[in-house]
């Protein structure tokens, strides 16, 4: 999929796109995100477990 060397260049251009203060909110929502999407999924299986 992705190798370091473009995640770290991904990190750079967000980094001088839209600077420092932006990244720890990024990282606070990209957390939030995939919470969110893990207690979706884990919903979805309890779901189909008890439609059995």
């Amino acid at each position: 999929m992705f190798g370091t060397t473009e995640i770290i260049v991904v990190a750079l251009v967000i980094f001088i796109l839209f600077g420092a203060a932006a990244i720890p909110k990024f990282a606070k929502s990209l957390g939030q995100a995939k919470s969110e999407f893990e207690k979706a999924v884990e919903e979805g299986k309890k779901d189909s477990e008890n439609q059995k």
